[in-house]
């Protein structure tokens, strides 16, 4: 079986976020509601363990298909994935920081430096202009939002709150200006099919917000908490009302987009409970976090599915590789 290096690409990091995220949904439940430990401390190690594997890949196709590394760093869409490597390098970080602190805090200096560094030169890249509309797509969020919470989340984590909340600040303004740009271009031009697996980055800034300003902060959860958790909410609902919009796009391992807000909510929920929630969100995070488990569960099982018609494929006579595998 040989697999093409050159089509490797960053979206495949996703995995790490829905896993990660939801391995530190069941560590946050075991300590609320007394779930059994050992599962996410599965989840959290397997995270870890993906993340190295597509890392030492993404490192392989550097060196066996630099031309093809480099088309995707410039690409005005496939380029904002690239952050999720020093994203889930952050999630690596805090999933094995109770078993290697050492190798975690260097992986979570690491991880931040290289968010704050991509970040900022693909921001800037945005502000010379020129960029085509159909490129405008949620991925814009990945740099400034989706990274600059993940940073704030695991600077909380790591005792530097004071560091992470100038991170929070940078996320929270700028699902502002992103949000605004993004739905100028929905409700003018709408998005194709091929990308709509995009849209489930759509439902992570709010809900990757609360989590990291809780991170942050001390005490009970206070209003701004509260109003992100809200609108986090309200993304899922209208996520839920797109459902068949959505299915016109064929399942492909890009639906791992989805995850990330997916995985966030339930996290959410637990994170304001532990800080002493017990109103509305703390009745609502049972239902969320099951229906976030089912929903990364299929996903995995998708996926699963994808790569073993991949491997029969390869090693059958006169197959074909499916074109999803590798997106």
């Amino acid at each position: 079986m040989r697999i093409d290096i050159s089509k490797f690409s960053a979206t495949m990091f996703g995995m790490v976020l829905g896993i990660g995220g939801l391995g530190a949904g069941w560590r946050a439940a075991s300590h609320v509601w007394g779930v059994p430990g050992i599962v996410g401390e599965t989840l959290a190690l397997t995270a870890s363990a993906i993340w190295l594997i597509w890392f030492s890949v993404y490192v392989l196709k550097w060196i066996q298909a630099p031309e093809a590394a480099m088309a995707e760093i410039v690409h005005p869409i496939q380029s904002f994935f690239v952050v999720l490597i020093p994203m889930t390098t952050m999630i690596a970080a805090w999933s094995i920081a109770p078993y290697l602190p050492r190798i975690a805090f260097g992986l979570f200096i690491c991880g931040v430096v290289g968010q704050l560094a991509f970040t900022v030169w693909g921001v800037g890249g945005l502000w010379i202009g020129g960029r085509p509309t159909e490129t405008t797509t949620p991925v814009l969020y990945m740099p400034t939002v989706g990274g600059s919470f993940v940073s704030a989340i695991a600077c909380g984590l790591f005792g530097y709150p004071d560091a992470g909340l100038l991170f929070f600040g940078v996320g929270f303004f700028s699902i502002i200006v992103m949000e605004s740009v993004i739905l100028t271009r929905l409700l003018a031009h709408g998005i194709p099919v091929a990308l709509r697996a995009t849209m489930g980055i759509h439902l992570a800034p709010p809900a990757v917000g609360s989590v990291a300003y809780l991170a942050v902060t001390s005490g009970p959860p206070d209003h701004l908490a509260h109003m992100l958790f809200g609108y986090a909410l309200f993304q899922a609902l209208v996520m839920l009302r797109l459902i068949p919009w959505l299915r016109e796009q064929p399942f492909s391992l890009a639906a791992w987009a989805y995850s990330f807000g997916v995985s966030a909510l339930p996290l959410a929920a637990l994170r304001f409970i532990e800080h002493g929630e017990t109103g509305i969100i703390a009745h609502l995070a049972l239902p969320i976090f099951v229906l976030s488990n089912l929903i990364i569960g299929w996903l995995t099982l998708r996926s699963l599915l994808i790569g073993w018609r991949y491997v029969f494929s390869s090693i059958g006579p006169k197959a074909k590789p499916e074109t999803e595998v590798l997106p």
